[in-house]
């Protein structure tokens, strides 16, 4: 059995035995907070349970190292549709140690590109078209200074509501341990 078949399986099981009940709540984040962190494994489920959130109190958006790469990109616009339209009234950046996006190498990255079967045609074409890949599959060298990027540039975006504290953590995925890297309660 595929793992979607046995996904289907448990979710028929799932919806008739009605354990979704413990997890019904509405789409306004109780605590009015947007958590950004990585989407390691690891933290699933460690990282609610370090911060004492459970179904209902944050919006989380999960991506690659936490980053936030594009004032514009859809972090950002998902950063704004929870602040504005979700009731979302603070922000908090959270990456971990041993992330994966600090070891990533772009030059690797776009061998396996390769090597899964894109053509060195739609290489060419993204590097003529302006997308340096190597610039985009860029990790970084410090997760300490990768949030504090993240944080920052969250709070110089132009659209930012005033006085929206921005905080940056960094958690540790074996712990659960947090270590407040910024303060936005702190004026700066």
């Amino acid at each position: 059995m595929s793992q979607v078949s046995e996904i289907m399986k448990f979710n028929q099981s799932f919806v008739e035995q009605k354990e979704y009940e413990a997890y019904l709540t509405s789409r306004y984040p109780d605590k009015k907070m947007l958590i950004i962190t990585c989407m390691d494994t690891r933290l699933v489920e460690l990282l609610p349970k370090a911060m004492n959130f459970k179904n209902g109190d944050v919006k989380i958006i999960k991506n690659a190292g936490a980053v936030i790469s594009q004032p514009f990109g859809s972090v950002m616009r998902s950063v704004m549709v929870a602040l504005y339209a979700l009731d979302a009234d603070e922000v908090i950046v959270v990456g971990h140690h041993d992330c994966g996006m600090a070891s990533l190498n772009s030059d690797k990255m776009i061998q396996s590109i390769k090597d899964r079967g894109v053509s060195e045609e739609v290489l060419s074409t993204l590097e003529n078209s302006g997308i340096k890949l190597t610039k985009w599959l860029r990790g970084f060298d410090n997760i300490t200074e990768g949030v504090i990027r993240s944080v920052e540039l969250i709070k110089r975006h132009p659209l930012l509501p005033p006085n929206v504290p921005v905080h940056g953590m960094v958690i540790d995925p074996s712990t659960g341990a947090l270590e407040l890297v910024a303060d936005g309660y702190k004026v700066q």
